[in-house]
C-alpha cells in the first residue's frame, strides 16, 4: 500500500496537469506586429523587413495552464487548409508564452501570457504569404481550443501604386446626402516576369482593423462601382468607387483611474449618447485599442455600461461594434431594447477602445441591412487606414491562395 501511494504521489508531482483538470478563461486577447499595439496584424518578412507576431492575452485559471499556440494557413476566406504539403506540418506550433502572475487587484484573471513569433526559442516558421490563422490551445490536447486569431504573412514581390480621391456615389437617392460620399481607392500595379497574367485573382481592401468585412475588387467582371482594368500584358489596375468613409470611431478611454475610480462605469462620462451623423469625432485609433499594462496594479476589469438613445422611437435593431470583438456584428452584441433606448453591458480591462453603433434597415421589400453609417456620420474629413493586398491564385503544391503584393495607404 505504501509503494502504491509513492507511486501516485510520485506521478502528480511529474505530471500536475494529469492530476486535475480546470476551467480556463482566456481575456483580453491582442495580436499585432512588433510593438505596435494598435497596427493590423500584417507580418512582412523581406530585405527591409523581419517582423514579429505578438500575442498576449489574461488567463482565469486557478493555476497556471499548459498552454501552446496552433498556426494554420488558410485560404482568402480564412478556411484552413488540409493539403498535407501546406500544414506546415512540425512548424506549426509555438510553446513560446512566457506567464506573469497579475496583480492582486486584479479579481476577473489570473495570469497573464505573451509569445513572439518567429523566435529563436521556438521552430515556428511561416512558410507562405497569405492568410493565416492561429489557436489558442492545451498542449496537451489541441481539440481544446480557448482562443483564436488572425494574421497576414506578406512575401512581397509585387509593388501596388494606390492612391485614393473623393466620389459620390452615381444614381443613388440617399438622404441625408453625405451617405452619398465615397471614397474612390485605385490601386495600379506590373508583375514581373516569373508571375503568370491569368493567375491574377482579386484584390481585396481591409478598412482599419474589419478583417471580417474585406472589399473585394474580382477580375471576373467589372461593375459600376468595382472596376478592374488589364492591358493584356503585364500592367493591372483594380478601383473600388464605393467605399464609405463613415466617421472617426467614438471612444471607451478609461485610463484615468481618478476620474474612472468605480468598477461600474459608463461607457461615456456624460452617460447616454447619441447620432453624430452631422457631428465630426475626434482622432480615433483607427480601430484598435490600448490596454494598461499587465503589471499595472490598476490593469483591472470594468463592467462598462453603454446607452444610446436612436433619433427615432421607431428604430430597428441596434448593434455594438469595436476593438473589443473585433468590430464582428454579433447577435451577442444586440443592444436591449426599451423604446427609444438601447442599452448593453461588457467586462473590460481597463484602457482605451474604438467602437461605434450600427443599426439595421429595411428595404421596400423587407430586406434587412446592416447601416454603418447612419448613426455615426459620413465625412470625407474621417481618417481612415486601408490595407490593400493583391492575391494570386498559385498553382503549386495543389493550388493556395497567394498574397503577392500589400500595401498601406491612409485617407488623409
Amino acid at each position: 500500500m505504501k509503494h502504491l501511494l509513492f507511486f501516485l504521489a510520485f506521478i502528480f508531482l511529474i505530471c500536475p496537469s494529469l492530476s486535475f483538470s480546470q476551467d480556463v478563461i482566456i481575456k483580453s486577447l491582442q495580436t499585432y506586429k512588433n510593438n505596435q499595439e494598435i497596427q493590423l496584424p500584417v507580418i512582412i518578412f523581406s530585405k527591409e523587413y523581419n517582423d514579429k507576431l505578438k500575442i498576449e492575452f489574461d488567463v482565469k485559471a486557478n493555476d497556471p495552464p499548459n498552454l501552446i499556440v496552433v498556426f494554420k494557413f488558410c485560404d482568402r476566406n480564412w478556411n484552413p487548409y488540409k493539403n498535407y504539403f501546406l500544414t506546415n506540418d512540425g512548424k506549426d506550433r509555438g510553446y513560446n508564452f512566457n506567464y506573469s502572475i497579475l496583480p492582486n487587484s486584479v479579481n476577473e484573471a489570473n495570469y497573464h501570457y505573451k509569445g513572439e513569433f518567429p523566435s529563436k526559442k521556438d521552430f515556428v516558421n511561416f512558410p507562405f504569404s497569405g492568410n493565416w490563422r492561429f489557436y489558442i490551445t492545451e498542449s496537451n490536447d489541441t481539440s481544446k481550443v480557448y482562443a483564436s486569431g488572425k494574421f497576414y504573412i506578406i512575401y512581397p514581390e509585387v509593388v501596388l501604386n494606390s492612391f485614393i480621391i473623393t466620389d459620390k456615389l452615381e444614381g443613388t437617392e440617399l438622404f441625408p446626402t453625405d451617405l452619398k460620399n465615397t471614397f474612390n481607392v485605385t490601386t495600379n500595379f506590373e508583375i514581373p516576369n516569373e508571375l503568370f497574367p491569368g493567375y491574377i485573382n482579386e484584390v481585396r481592401i481591409i478598412e482599419n482593423h474589419k478583417i471580417n468585412y474585406p472589399i473585394i475588387i474580382n477580375r471576373d467582371f467589372n461593375t459600376l462601382v468595382r472596376q478592374y482594368y488589364w492591358d493584356a500584358n503585364r500592367k493591372f489596375t483594380f478601383t473600388a468607387r464605393d467605399i464609405k468613409p463613415n466617421n472617426e470611431y467614438r471612444q471607451l478611454n478609461f485610463m484615468n483611474t481618478n476620474r474612472f475610480s468605480s468598477k461600474n462605469v459608463s461607457a461615456q462620462y456624460d452617460g447616454i449618447e447619441y447620432s453624430r451623423f452631422f457631428q465630426q469625432g475626434d482622432k480615433d485609433l483607427n480601430g484598435g485599442k490600448i490596454l494598461k499594462h499587465f503589471n499595472d496594479s490598476y490593469a483591472n476589469y470594468l463592467e462598462v455600461n453603454f446607452s444610446f438613445r436612436s433619433p427615432e422611437k421607431n428604430y430597428g435593431d441596434i448593434f455594438l461594434v469595436g476593438s473589443f470583438n473585433d468590430w464582428t456584428l454579433s447577435n451577442a452584441y444586440k443592444m436591449n431594447k426599451d423604446n427609444d433606448l438601447y442599452t448593453y453591458g461588457l467586462n473590460l480591462k481597463r484602457g482605451i477602445y474604438d467602437y461605434q453603433y450600427v443599426a439595421t434597415v429595411g428595404n421596400s421589400k423587407g430586406v434587412i441591412s446592416y447601416d454603418w453609417q447612419i448613426l455615426e456620420g459620413n465625412s470625407w474629413d474621417t481618417i481612415n487606414e486601408y490595407h490593400i493586398f493583391l492575391y494570386y491564385n498559385e498553382p503549386d503544391l495543389g493550388g493556395y491562395d497567394r498574397i503577392i503584393g500589400y500595401t498601406l495607404i491612409e485617407s488623409k
